[in-house]
């Protein structure tokens, strides 16, 4: 069975693997993981970094063998050039925000986890229906709202305490999450959902506290390394799909993703 939009499938191969279990559904983000896992593992095969006898990970999970071979193929694979200092310098200068100490919001969440199994379209628009309602309900009453639809609608244990999250800072949560919640200025109910590797969050900043911006100078290191990590995606993104164009892909379409394949 192949849902509309890809959104759960319980068969998929390359070449002829199968990369999931007769019984398991799951969606196409994780569908296309391992998808994008198993090109890599065949290819290390192929270059003779990994034993043919290695056993295919029907589970996603990879065996330690197949982990090391595909990290020596990426790196024999992949051209990660070094940033120059005027584009680390111009990295840092767009993204301030990124590069600064102390920056704290005080934030509560409804957190909608996607679990295997669940039904990403129904999950979807529960989300996108809650967040329209807290956003419709302003000041008192929309504080009322949110607490309510936190303690009998999130999947966090936080929705007990109305979804208060508390302050927190860029290292106190997942990148994905940090990323949406301090990349802008915005304080009330954000208006779109926030997607992480938890799920999809209705998220209100209920306060912020400005940090100090860290001089070019003191933070290079951490700005060359996000900009290799950036070429990095890229070189692997486009790795995958030279890999895929020239395999028997079945049950999965890896040329849609947009975000990196493989995390």
């Amino acid at each position: 069975m192949q849902q509309e939009q890809g959104l759960e499938v319980n068969f998929a191969s390359i070449n002829g693997v199968a990369i999931i279990g007769f019984d398991e559904v799951l969606d196409a983000d994780t569908l296309r993981q391992r998808a994008c896992a198993e090109l890599l593992r065949q290819a290390a095969i192929e270059a003779g970094l990994l034993a043919a006898t290695d056993v295919p990970a029907m589970d996603g999970v990879q065996s330690e063998a197949a982990s090391a071979a595909i990290e020596a193929l990426l790196e024999q694979a992949l051209e990660v050039p070094e940033p120059s200092e005027q584009a680390c310098r111009r990295h840092h200068a767009a993204n301030l925000a990124t590069y600064s100490t102390g920056e704290r919001v005080n934030v509560r969440h409804i957190l909608f986890a996607v679990t295997p199994g669940v039904d990403l379209n129904a999950l979807r628009k529960q989300a996108e229906a809650t967040l329209l309602n807290v956003r419709c309900h302003d000041g008192k009453s929309g504080a009322d709202a949110f607490a309510h639809a936190a303690s009998t609608l999130s999947n966090c244990p936080s929705g007990a305490e109305g979804g208060q999250l508390g302050w927190l800072t860029t290292t106190d949560c997942a990148p994905e999450f940090a990323k949406e919640l301090f990349g802008n200025k915005e304080v009330g109910v954000l208006p779109r959902l926030v997607h992480s590797r938890f799920g999809l969050h209705v998220v209100e900043v209920l306060g912020r506290q400005v940090g100090v911006v860290q001089p070019f100078e003191a933070v290079q290191g951490a700005v060359r390394m996000a900009l290799k990590q950036q070429s990095f995606v890229t070189a692997l993104r486009q790795y995958l799909i030279l890999l895929a164009g020239q395999a028997d892909v079945v049950g999965v379409d890896l040329i849609a993703a947009d975000t990196p394949l493989v995390q």
